[in-house]
């Protein structure tokens, strides 16, 4: 089910907000994932409205067929399906495809189980009922990580010795490759932009997931575990709690 108040695309906000092109300048692909066919007629007609490129799937191994051969942008993926857990058909998609945004969908609302979701690679979640226009907003800014968007001439981040590349989205420390997800890339970007400089769980929900999380500030706690682990983990640390304030980025000692 969704809100009743977004079940038609927005045709205003849609025209006003700027248009997102691959980086080859074709439309945006969208894989929709849902066992109920009028939620994914729905969700498609809503993507489709955004000029985006979109193919659906009522289960998980038709999802991991299509995702092999349309190479979507991003995937909305249901949690509960006939064949398969959406968890299932994301650890899957990781194998092939690690860094395809992917977006669940659930009716469950219990913290568990969101952060299950996230635990196991989702880059973001909506919970039913939910809103057309939520679902594209949370979509546009999960693409605007990827490398659809133009970035500026030095697309090269440095801190100490840790090196992110904003077009070819690899990322190293001291010389040793690291693999991240979307959301990942995207926070230690945002810490990489901004050295020595202590960002609050506020500022990080505001400029990495575009939108108010629901008060939801422990998935930022979350992340930056992931990161940690990724980044520091065998090594000085870089990434430093600010106890009552945020995290900050610093070379390392």
């Amino acid at each position: 089910m969704m809100s009743s108040a977004a079940t038609s695309p927005q045709t205003s906000s849609a025209q006003q907000r700027p248009e997102l092109r691959r980086a080859d300048g074709g439309p945006i692909r969208m894989l929709v994932v849902d066992d109920e066919k009028t939620l994914s007629d729905l969700l498609a007609m809503a993507l489709r409205y955004e000029g985006w490129e979109v193919k659906t799937a009522n289960d998980g191994m038709s999802a991991l067929r299509t995702a092999r051969e349309f190479d979507p942008d991003a995937v909305i993926l249901d949690v509960m399906l006939p064949d398969m857990t959406g968890l299932e058909v994301l650890s899957r998609l990781r194998d092939t495809q690690p860094q395809v945004p992917v977006l669940f969908l659930t009716a469950k609302d219990a913290v568990e189980d969101r952060v299950a979701g996230l635990t196991a690679g989702g880059d973001d979640y909506v919970t039913k009922p939910f809103s057309l226009e939520e679902v594209v907003a949370r979509l546009r800014g999960l693409v605007r990580r990827t490398a659809t968007v133009a970035t500026a001439p030095e697309s090269i981040l440095r801190v100490g010795d840790l090196t992110l590349d904003e077009d070819s989205h690899e990322v190293s420390r001291g010389g040793d490759e690291i693999t991240l997800t979307a959301t990942e890339f995207e926070l230690l970007r945002y810490l990489m932009r901004n050295p020595k400089r202590v960002l609050s769980k506020a500022q990080i929900l505001d400029r990495v997931w575009n939108y108010d999380f629901g008060g939801q500030a422990n998935v930022v706690e979350l992340y930056v575990s992931y990161l940690r682990k990724k980044v520091d983990v065998g090594r000085a640390p870089m990434i430093h709690t600010m106890r009552g304030a945020g995290y900050v980025l610093k070379p390392a000692e």
